[in-house]
């Protein structure tokens, strides 16, 4: 009784905790701010404080929880995201048209949900937390996309509206020269180990082959992208992809999403801190699989593999890279420390060269919740480590995170590899 006692608090404390940051995130938000969505691959932010309060009414209170009244019975066709077990919503593409309910209706949502939430804890059966525990952990996916879907929306408005100001700005350093590190060979397990939590693609876990590669010691940084376009990086075809190659010429591409040239004709960055200086010695961001195949191969290298990157990948060191929670910046930093291989987590997240496929054994769960993760599993590239707007916490050497290869409004970096 006592260890289920504790048991229960533990989770209150999660599920609290989780809910509570992702108010604080809206807490200087208009409501114009919060409805906006500016593209179609992003969503308005009061969508996401509502969907992941939707995600907790659907999945666990109005299935388990006897006469459970939903808040407004209209909402899921709002709020569903793409389950098509949940019944019918609308297109993704048109969140944006959702003036009502209001942000200030939305919170109210999410009191009463977790409110009831609170009041049926006790009485959850075991099968029924490990939905509680998907759901705070999905919450901390929504909470990483709302920040960056504020970002691509702030970055359309002349005025170059601040998210929040920083307050933990890397210093200027010269980076030390990219170092290789020879990594694993051989035969090595990868996947979900079997302890904590892990979303559904991050298993079986199963045996891989590696052969003879080295990894870079740290990220690729604003500097080096910088000496990639000044090598005609952007106007070299033999650099790219086919595919990259038309994306770029159809979408005019001609460096990272939010950089600008300023007066000086330097390069400027804006982020959710504002417009600022490019910081040289900051790993290179918001570049697509496309750009960043590109860039290895004008480096002699290429992109590692999910399961090179993961055998390098112990967890995740408290003083590595940047993470939410850490600091409020937002923003990657410089690599620090003298570690073997540095910035594994935090920062950018990693692109890697292999497709978002399923494990060997992989079966998607019975249900609704089977729609998770399975049903993406094509046309996709597996990125890897983490990001200075993931939740702290929120990563592992086993997380596979997935976007399609033009996609770049996401804080996306990369580490190169070699064969050896």
């Amino acid at each position: 009784m006592l260890q289920a006692a504790v048991q229960t608090d533990e989770m209150r404390q999660r599920f609290t905790e989780v809910r509570s940051l992702s108010v604080d995130l809206a807490e200087d938000l208009s409501d114009g701010d919060a409805t906006a969505q500016s593209m179609p691959d992003a969503s308005p932010a009061k969508w996401h404080l509502a969907h992941t309060t939707w995600f907790f009414e659907s999945f666990v209170l109005s299935e388990f929880v006897s006469r459970y009244c939903p808040f407004n019975t209209r909402f899921p066709t709002l709020f569903n995201s793409y389950y098509e077990a949940k019944g019918t919503r609308i297109a993704r593409g048109a969140r944006g048209i959702i003036t009502r309910p209001s942000l200030e209706d939305i919170l109210q949502y999410r009191i009463y949900v977790d409110a009831a939430f609170s009041r049926t804890l006790d009485c959850l059966q075991p099968s029924v937390r490990k939905l509680v525990e998907l759901g705070c952990h999905h919450e901390e996916q929504h909470q990483e996309l709302l920040l960056t879907d504020l970002l691509h929306l702030f970055s359309q408005n002349p005025l170059e509206p601040t998210f929040r100001p920083s307050t933990d700005r890397p210093a200027y350093a010269i980076q030390a020269p990219l170092r290789w590190v020879e990594g694993l060979q051989g035969a090595v397990q990868m996947g979900y180990d079997g302890s904590g939590f892990s979303f559904d693609c991050e298993g079986p876990r199963h045996r891989v082959w590696l052969s003879p590669h080295a990894l870079s010691d740290r990220l690729v940084t604003n500097a080096e992208w910088l000496e990639f376009m000044e090598d005609g990086g952007y106007r070299r075809p033999e650099l790219w992809l086919s595919d990259g190659w038309a994306w770029l010429r159809d979408n005019a591409i001609q460096a990272p999403l939010y950089w600008r040239v300023g007066d000086s004709c330097d390069w400027n960055q804006f982020g959710l801190d504002g417009l600022r200086p490019l910081e040289l010695s900051s790993p290179v961001c918001h570049v697509s699989y496309y750009e960043a195949d590109a860039f290895a191969r004008w480096a002699g290298a290429r992109l590692p593999t999910e399961a090179e990157w993961e055998s390098a990948a112990g967890e995740p060191d408290s003083d590595e890279g940047l993470l939410l929670g850490a600091s409020r910046a937002m923003r990657p930093r410089p690599a620090q420390g003298r570690e073997r291989i540095r910035q594994l987590f935090g920062d950018v997240w990693q692109w890697t060269g292999s497709a978002f496929l399923p494990y060997p054994g992989f079966r998607t769960p019975p249900g609704a919740i089977g729609e998770y993760n399975g049903k993406f599993m094509s046309g996709q590239f597996v990125l890897r480590g983490g990001s200075c707007v993931t939740p702290r916490g929120h990563t592992r050497a086993s997380y596979r995170n997935f976007f399609y290869p033009h996609q770049r409004w996401q804080f996306t970096g990369l580490r190169l590899a070699k064969d050896i």
